[in-house]
Formats: structure tokens, sequence, C-alpha cells
């Protein structure tokens, strides 16, 4: 790959270098702001991306200047092929960084193969670290596998090891000291994720949402300083302190101008191209991706990005036809 690799670039002049593949839809926990109810199958539940169909869009996003792909779910490890897909988008010429996103179910016992295929990054979600509350808020008593993997993580040199946090008025908002205290001496990102309003939880956004400035008021009157976004990063702003080991990140898509640096597209396991996380439709290049060449889906990509929004909904309440975060991995 040359520096005269193309960039996808919309209409608004967003260079689009990081791509966020989903591998599965299906999720082993209960998450009560996503699936309260679990993972409800449907006739084609099984109908995801294969492993040559991964490694085609992986080629086609990387002719087009895409240098981070982030394998999401769903719930990635529910893949028996996770490290074979790893591997496969690691290899293709031009992705520099090759993340995951988890819920680390059972991270301990997958973690060493997939760092051997190639895992650069990993983001972990706990949302609470009292285990009766994490049982309360994700249906399962995992919280020491999940923060016992995060150890491992870091052990095993990853590049980066986030620990992800999505913010709830009644079930963490008062836990704020004590996930500053669990980064004082561990060189992580801890990211507190506002919550975002979906088609199926629409009663429990209402109820549940904080504000991610409220959470950045009190990390600046603290001492907390903003710190360079770098390149091919998602979309939180992160925050450091002397006094830590590790940073802390926010990501508001309810702020004021959130869109105006979006770097991200979206291919779900099914897959459709998604503009948006909360866009009102996506184009379908699963017809295409076995039947034509990577050069030919890179063009047909760079064509259907000029359809990307300014910006989401979520303003007006609208989250497009995203019922449910697991449908995209977030």
């Amino acid at each position: 790959m040359t520096d005269s690799t193309p960039t996808l670039t919309d209409g608004y002049a967003r260079q689009l270098t990081y791509l966020r593949l989903s591998v599965t839809d299906v999720c082993n926990f209960r998450c009560n702001y996503c699936l309260p109810d679990g993972y409800l199958a449907d006739n084609n539940c099984n109908n995801f991306l294969s492993l040559e169909e991964i490694h085609k869009i992986s080629q086609a996003f990387a002719l087009c200047g895409t240098k981070k792909i982030r394998i999401t779910g769903g719930e990635p490890l529910l893949r028996k092929d996770l490290p074979q897909i790893i591997e496969r988008c690691k290899s293709v010429e031009g992705i520099d960084t090759l993340a995951l996103t988890t819920n680390a179910y059972s991270i301990s016992k997958h973690l060493p193969k997939l760092v051997d295929a190639g895992l650069d990054q990993i983001n972990i979600s706990a949302d609470s670290l009292q285990p009766e509350n994490f049982q309360l808020i994700t249906g399962h008593n995992k919280l020491d596998e999940v923060l016992s993997g995060l150890d491992m993580a870091l052990e095993r040199g990853l590049k980066k090891v986030k620990l992800n946090v999505v913010l709830m008025r009644e079930y963490n908002r008062s836990e704020l000291s004590d996930f500053l205290d669990f980064v004082r001496q561990r060189p992580i990102v801890l990211r507190f994720i506002e919550l975002m309003e979906t088609g199926d939880n629409k009663a429990f956004f209402k109820k549940q949402h904080v504000s991610g400035q409220e959470i950045r008021d009190e990390l600046e009157q603290d001492g907390w300083l903003q710190v360079l976004r770098e390149a091919h990063a998602g979309p939180a702003l992160e925050f450091s302190h002397p006094d830590y080991a590790g940073n802390v990140g926010l990501i508001m898509p309810y702020s004021r101008n959130f869109c105006t640096n979006c770097n991200r597209l979206r291919v779900s396991s099914r897959g459709n191209l998604h503009l948006c996380l909360f866009g009102e439709e996506h184009h379908s290049l699963r017809p295409y991706i076995l039947e034509e060449s990577p050069q030919q889906l890179a063009k047909r990509i760079q064509h259907l990005v000029s359809f990307k929004k300014a910006e989401h909904g979520l303003h007006e309440n609208n989250p497009g036809t995203t019922r449910h975060l697991a449908m995209l991995g977030g």
C-alpha cells in the first residue's frame, strides 16, 4: 500500500479510515439497555458473513484507505472462527490496526489465540465493578472473568486496552469514583459511553440517560486534562491525569458537533453497509462481495459513501432503523 492510496471521503470532507465490522448479531448477555430479554433468533440467524466474505470486505476497504478494522457483534467470541477472522483481516495490506470489542464472557480461554492471530487492541465491556450490580445489568455473574481478561490483555502486551462503561443514572452513575480508582494503577482507557436511544429502549433511555457533560465537568474540576485525538481513533474525547496510570474517555453522541469528525463506517454481520449507526437505510453489499473483485467492490463502496448524511437524528429522538445496539455493535 502506497501513500497514493485513495481515502474514502464523504460529501462533508470527512475522511473515513475506520471500519467497524460485525461478524454476528447474536449475544449471550442480556444487558438491560440493549437486549433485556436476551437474543431472539430469526430464521436467518446463521446467515452471517463467511470468512471469505469478511476477507474480501477487508481487502476492498483497505483499497479505499481504511487503516483500522474493529471486529464487533453481537458478541464476536461466539464465532468459533474468530482467530481466523482476525488473521485474515490483519493480513490485508494497508490494515494497520485490528481491534475487538467484546463482553469478555470467556475471554481468558480465547485471548491467547486472538493475540497470536494478530489482535492489536481490545475493548472490554463492564458496566459495573460491583458483582451483584454487574449481574443485574447483564444477566450474568461474570465480572471476575471479565476483569481477569482485562488484566490478561495488559499482560499480553496489547497496544491498547479499553474498558467500556455505558452510563445509567440508577445503575452505575454512583460508581464514578470506583471506576476512576480502577484506572489509578492500570494503563488502560476507561470509556464512559452515553446511553443512546434505540427503537427498543425508549422508556429505559428516558429514565436512565446521563449526559456525558456531567462526567466531563467533574473530571475537569478534579484536574483531568483533554489529550490530543490519535489518528483513526474512535469518537471518544480522552483525558489524562498525572496521578493516574490510565486515561478516561467520554463518548457523547448528544453533544454539539459530535458528528463533525466522524471517521467510521459499519458493515453488519449480514453484509449491509451502514453509513451511520443511526441511519434510516442501509446498502446491501452481499450480492457483490464474492462476485466482484476487491477493486470493483471498493469502487462500489466509494460511490455509496457519497450518501452519508451530516449527522445522526438522535437529537430529534430518531434512532433510525437501529432497534438495539447488538445489531451493529454500537
